[in-house]
């Protein structure tokens, strides 16, 4: 029979342990057993399911992955659905994807329930499907439809991202080979595993490996940690909401807890941070604390991970270093110019390579307007720093033009986080008739602290110069205080223009 290759790879890894938790241990014998079940729950005596999207909402763990597997084995398309979606967000996947089928647990989202019957669509439990049958699997070609995974939507209705197999298998080896996964790696799976970070990055990298993954159905700091001391695990990924957690915590301890879980992290082979920016200050606290040097990449749902600071190498805070193996980069100027190698940027990234997406679901303008010939132009603008990228923003919310300058909003907020004095911040650009925008900032104060707005401009002039933020300050808005003099609420203070 004609194996995918993830599932050939499965085979191979016979009876090693594939998942470890407390509910038990799993190897990938069972999971090809468990797979091939519900293949065959699905076909009920058909040759193929010929790409039938079939919806799941299963938790994390060997569930999971048989459903996945599952629904790949018999020939249709994966649709992961989100744990945490509302009714009103479930039901526009399911209309949107033709979903006719979905793969629950018993104690599945109440709001997939109303999703479904609002749509006549069959809710199928995984965990009462009939007693395996003797069924033929189909021979699936890697160019079929895998998986569709839908967006953020930031600037519009989520789009459906289809993946082919030959897609997916090309961003797992590019990770493999980048990252160095070995068969002994353990590690941690509280990722959601609606997008592509958890999905491919840890879950479908370790599987393909033969590694083990200690499933959690959401990140439980407690147990982690406990399992960090005692040196369970060889990788761990997260996003940087966790890193700043996990900080938060380890500052909190005493020195006889603090040594056990700070040596844990420090010996792991990898810790890989994603899914948004990661401010320099929390890359170097980690360090600080843990001796680790996290590895931040860049990625998005359509093309996989496509840049990374080195496994062996300087890992550079605020950078995401340089194309993963398989992956060309470009940069393109605002007319649609790719410009030189020579050329720093700023511009917009375009990724070309085996692991970029199909298509948009049923949105054949969209697909085309994403494309420049074979590049997909990701929305997402950079600049070339001593051979490293370094992420501007998206350029339709996070750029701001200001007199023939682009200015990174996450950079400035990542510069005003650095002050001791505040707490959150949001940077945006207002229109302005002179510059076109100029940068302004929402900050809440920290605990007891203050900083008044001059301080504030310099702070960030002082540590962002490589963007050429210009000298010429605009005029300060009052700060909302009351009749103590304090702050009452978070203060739109107006920083630069040129």
């Amino acid at each position: 029979m004609n194996h995918l290759a993830i599932i050939q790879r499965a085979i191979s890894h016979g009876d090693r342990i594939a998942l470890r938790s407390q509910k038990g241990v799993h190897t990938y014998r069972e999971l090809i057993a468990g797979s091939h079940n519900i293949s065959a729950a699905l076909l009920d005596s058909a040759n193929d399911l010929n790409e039938e999207r079939i919806g799941f909402l299963v938790p994390t763990g060997e569930t999971y992955i048989n459903a996945l597997w599952g629904i790949w084995r018999a020939g249709g398309i994966a649709v992961p659905l989100s744990m945490s979606a509302t009714a009103k967000e479930l039901q526009y996947t399911l209309a949107d994807s033709q979903i006719k089928r979905v793969l629950v647990a018993d104690e599945s989202s109440k709001h997939l329930s109303v999703a479904c019957a609002n749509l006549d669509v069959q809710l199928i439990s995984i965990d009462r499907l009939p007693l395996p049958r003797d069924q033929s699997l189909p021979e699936i070609q890697s160019s079929r439809r895998a998986m569709i995974l839908y967006t953020s939507g930031t600037t519009s209705r989520p789009k459906g991202v289809v993946t082919s197999h030959a897609c997916i298998e090309s961003q797992i080896q590019s990770l493999i080979e980048a990252w160095h996964w070995q068969s002994s790696d353990r590690i941690p799976l509280f990722l959601p595993l609606h997008h592509i970070h958890g999905i491919i990055n840890v879950m479908s990298c370790a599987l393909w490996s033969g590694a083990e993954i200690d499933p959690y159905p959401k990140f439980k700091i407690d147990s982690i940690i406990a399992k960090v001391a005692s040196g369970n695990y060889t990788v761990f990924m997260a996003v940087p909401t966790i890193y700043v957690k996990l900080i938060e915590f380890l500052e909190t301890l005493p020195p006889s807890e603090f040594a056990s879980i700070a040596e844990g992290f420090g010996a792991m082979r990898l810790m890989v941070s994603g899914s948004a920016a990661l401010p320099a200050s929390v890359h170097e606290k980690w360090t600080e604390l843990t001796g680790q040097k996290l590895l931040e990449r860049y990625g998005m749902t359509e093309i996989g991970m496509a840049l990374s600071n080195p496994y062996v190498g300087e890992r550079r805070p605020g950078a995401v270093g340089q194309p993963l193996p398989g992956v060309q980069i470009r940069l393109a100027d605002d007319a649609g110019n790719v410009l030189k190698e020579t050329d720093k940027g700023p511009g917009e990234i375009q990724v070309c390579g085996p692991s970029v997406f199909k298509e948009y679901w049923n949105r054949p303008d969209a697909t085309r307007d994403s494309f420049d010939h074979d590049w997909f132009r990701t929305g997402d603008i950079a600049v070339i720093e001593s051979g490293y990228f370094r992420i501007m923003g998206r350029s339709s919310v996070d750029i701001i033009k200001s007199g023939g300058y682009k200015l990174s909003a996450l950079e400035i907020e990542a510069s005003l986080l650095d002050h001791p004095a505040i707490s959150q911040c949001a940077v945006i650009g207002l229109p302005d008739e002179t510059w076109g925008e100029i940068v302004a900032a929402a900050v809440v104060y920290s605990k007891n602290r203050t900083v008044d707005c001059e301080t504030l401009q310099n702070w960030c002039k002082d540590r962002i110069s490589s963007y050429k933020i210009p000298r010429r300050l605009l005029g300060i808005q009052e700060l909302p205080r009351n009749a103590m003099g304090k702050i009452t609420k978070p203060a739109v203070v107006k920083l630069f223009s040129n």
